[in-house]
């Protein structure tokens, strides 16, 4: 049976039954005052059988009542549950631009009916991201593909080619079609949130961070200063140290041509830690600040042929390592040029709730 059936016969159930129990009340009560004796009219028994066929057809009326009532009650109350599942229908066939929009006053099914919205808005924006992000990726990989079969083909067609440089120039796209596909694994591993987690201090993740790009910084003329306090998290001691090398890595060479700084340093509260990435630069607007953490975004300053070039995806993980840690990444742009980079992460120390 339907919901709408079941909760039809629920109704008239109720219905028949408190009619049934209100008619019985009522005979009991009236016939009491009857006597039961064959010599006065009309005596009990007289009533009881001009009683009896009335209050059949009363229960008659009753159940029909309840039937047809119910089933209308059951329509309307249901009615919310069909839009939304109208409406889940729709998305299961890959529309998720539908949207049940429910009116009315608030209860139980538009409460249901609002969650349900707002959660084919975040699949919609999530399939939208993956779709952008899916054709951006196609188009990375596509590129070094395309430059190494441009070189051969020039390199089968020149009879003075030089070996050395065209191994040398594969070597260095096929570097970068290596690296770009490690990113995407990475930024796939941090959307899934499977991972192992222990203590990791962010202080010392910087301090390393710092040591292994000192020899990039000091090709690019930037001077790097690391400082703060111990800094643990309870997070992944895989993505933490890549979380930091790609912020100290993006403040080194989007910075300026020579002449810059970069400063890394930690800090706690009692309820989160932060790591923070300074550096000098050109003035960013607002605007460009809050596209930085989409994939594929690179800086205004970043050429193809910038030895750390890369895919645009620096701060893309970042992000979604932090998502994946339960943090929150702000950016802030500098007013003189550049570009604070704060990673909250949660404290894995709180302090407890006073009793």
């Amino acid at each position: 049976m339907s919901t709408r059936l079941k909760l039809a016969l629920s109704y008239a159930g109720v219905v028949v039954v408190s009619g049934v129990l209100l008619l019985a009340a009522v005979a009991a009560y009236l016939l009491r005052y009857v006597p039961d004796t064959v010599d006065v009219y009309p005596n009990r028994g007289d009533l009881i059988r001009a009683f009896v066929p009335v209050a059949a057809v009363v229960v008659v009326v009753l159940l029909a009542l309840g039937l047809g009532g119910g089933w209308l009650l059951a329509g309307r109350m249901l009615a919310p549950l069909e839009r939304i599942g109208d409406a889940a229908r729709l998305a299961a066939q890959g529309s998720l631009s539908h949207r049940v929009a429910l009116e009315g006053r608030r209860d139980e099914f538009r409460d249901l009916a609002d969650v349900f919205d707002s959660m084919l808005e975040q699949l919609e924006a999530h399939v939208a991201e993956q779709q952008r992000f899916a054709a951006n990726a196609s188009h990375e990989l596509r590129t070094p593909l395309a430059i190494s079969q441009t070189l051969l083909e020039v390199a089968r067609t020149d009879p003075d080619r030089d070996v050395e440089a065209l191994i040398l120039r594969l070597q260095e796209v096929n570097t970068r079609a290596i690296d770009l596909t490690e990113a995407l694994l990475l930024l796939s591993r941090a959307d899934r949130r499977a991972f192992p987690r222990e203590i990791v201090d962010l202080s010392l993740l910087a301090e390393g961070a710092v040591e292994a790009l000192v020899p990039l910084a000091d090709r690019r003329g930037v001077a790097v200063e690391v400082g703060g306090v111990p800094a643990p998290v309870l997070g992944s001691p895989a993505l933490l140290p890549q979380l930091v090398t790609n912020l100290v890595l993006n403040a080194i060479v989007h910075n300026q041509s020579s002449g810059g700084s970069v400063a890394v340093r930690t800090h706690t509260t009692p309820h989160a830690v932060a790591l923070v990435v300074e550096n000098t630069g050109e003035p960013l607007p607002a605007h460009r600040v809050a596209t930085l953490v989409e994939p594929f975004q690179r800086g205004a300053e970043r050429t193809r042929g910038d030895d750390h070039a890369g895919a645009g995806l620096g701060l893309a993980i970042v992000d979604r390592i932090t998502q994946a840690h339960g943090g929150t990444l702000v950016l802030t742009p500098r007013t003189e040029g550049g570009l604070i980079v704060t990673v909250w992460l949660p404290h894995p120390y709180p302090p407890s709730p006073p009793a």
